[in-house]
Parts: structure tokens; sequence; C-alpha cells
């Protein structure tokens, strides 16, 4: 049965290992349904976060083949039960809804909006939650004059007390 994965993968070049990353689930049929690469806790190091929804088979799998590219240091794959995980979205809005619909701002102070800049034709606007409450306020904002908006990949930490930097350590030691 296909389930949602979070895979943390840590590398040093971010550029090769995307295009290896984007061939690999290519030749498997593996749609991604988000991808972020950041830098991390480790000094010239990457983080990428991709979101899969496939079997555990074809993750477990996926993960060895991603750990044997010589780029990798190592490559996490977990459950959404085993992450702490959230995405921003911004929206444009006219500002004349934002100053005239007191039902509006009620709607925004529910999922924690922030304004990041009123012009006078339009408002951004930033809210940080889970997909699913992200999807459900676009849904209630196309009743209102929404202009644009854009949602991020998803972030993700690992529920453990260590993270990467001192599995590295230890690597080192040994």
């Amino acid at each position: 049965m296909k389930e949602k994965y979070t895979l943390s993968v840590y590398t040093e070049n971010q550029m090769e290992l995307t295009n290896k990353i984007a061939i690999m689930f290519l030749r498997k049929k593996i749609s991604l349904e988000s991808l972020n690469i950041s830098s991390c806790e480790i000094d010239k190091m990457y983080r990428f976060t991709i979101v899969i929804n496939e079997t555990f088979e074809i993750v477990n799998n996926l993960v060895h083949q991603i750990e044997k590219i010589i780029d990798v240091f190592k490559c996490y794959c977990n459950t959404e039960d085993e992450i702490i995980y959230t995405q921003t979205a911004l929206f444009k809005i006219s500002t004349n809804v934002v100053m005239n619909d007191q039902g509006f701002n009620f709607l925004l102070s529910q999922y924690n909006a922030k304004y990041l800049c009123i012009e006078k034709e339009y408002t951004i606007i930033e809210v940080m939650a889970l997909e699913n409450k992200i999807d459900e306020l676009i849904t209630l904002l196309l009743q209102y004059e929404l202009i644009e908006f854009i949602k991020s990949s998803k972030i993700a930490l690992i529920k453990s007390n260590e993270g990467f930097a001192n599995e590295l350590l230890k690597m080192d030691n040994n």
C-alpha cells in the first residue's frame, strides 16, 4: 500500500545530486510531491527534503540507491508520524478586501496569518501551516479577491534527539 514518505538526504554537492536524483526518479516513474534543497546545520552541506507517495518496498530500495551515490552522506526515510513538518504560503489579495471586510480579517486570524506587505492595490499575506490547512485556506480565499498565491515545498525535521551532525561525528571517529 502506498504511503507518504519524507526522505532527508545530506550531501556536499547539490548540483550533481539534483540531476542524479531526477534521473533516478524518472527511471522508476516516481512522482515527487515536494522537493526542497537548503543549507543545513553542517557547514558546506545541503539537505534535500523529498516527499513521495510510494510503497515501503520501493522507498526502501530507493534509499539504498541514493546512499550509493558518492556525494551522499546519509539518506533518512520517515513516515509522517516520525517528522515535524510545515509549509509556507504567500497570498496576494486585493487591499480593498483586507480593509473593508471584517469577516476576511477574522478568517485570517484563524490561520495565524501575517501581513507582509500592504500596498494600494494588493496585500501580501503569509501563512505557515500543514498542507491540508493551506489547501483549506486557498479554497476559502477563492471567495475573496485572491489575485495569486504560492506554496513552498515541505520542510521537515526528524523527531529524534540526535541530528545528522552527531551521526557524522560518530562516522569520523570510527
